[in-house]
């Protein structure tokens, strides 16, 4: 764990056992065990609650990108206009009558002749492509 080898374990153990002495011993290495135990267990403790606390941050990333996903894409059904083609207006042409001729005695009177209509009549109104790029942007 931190790079201390067999031989440097050993020189710990006969330190100790000379400071110590051989009555104590016992007791200060049943400690130093129980000490590291806890010791042990606590930084494992802790590793774990960050690893979950990571682990629920990611969670939380995520469920927060797939809500911005799914609110992008309403926006796009919302502002995104469908691609039908609008259906041809077929104007009703009615036939125009010339005036007549002023009545006062002093005439014939003229038959009613119809006009035909041009084709500036019957053509349908330019209806602009919903992308149209030279329209103006639409407000949103």
């Amino acid at each position: 764990m931190f790079g201390i080898s067999f031989t440097e374990l050993l020189l710990v153990g006969l330190v100790a056992l000379l400071v110590l002495g051989p009555e104590r011993l016992p007791g200060a290495a049943r400690t130093a065990g129980l000490w590291i135990g806890r010791l042990k267990r606590s930084f494992n403790a802790i590793k774990q609650e960050v690893e979950r606390e990571i682990g629920a941050d990611d969670i939380r990333r995520q469920l927060h990108n797939e809500h911005i996903l799914s609110l992008e894409q309403e926006a796009r059904k919302i502002f995104t206009p469908t691609q039908q083609e609008p259906t041809p207006v077929q104007p009703t042409v009615e036939p125009t009558i010339a005036p007549q001729a002023p009545v006062d005695g002093a005439g014939p009177v003229a038959e009613p002749t119809p006009v035909t209509p041009t084709v500036a009549d019957t053509a349908p109104a330019a209806v602009p492509a919903p992308n149209d790029p030279t329209l103006p942007p639409r407000a949103p």
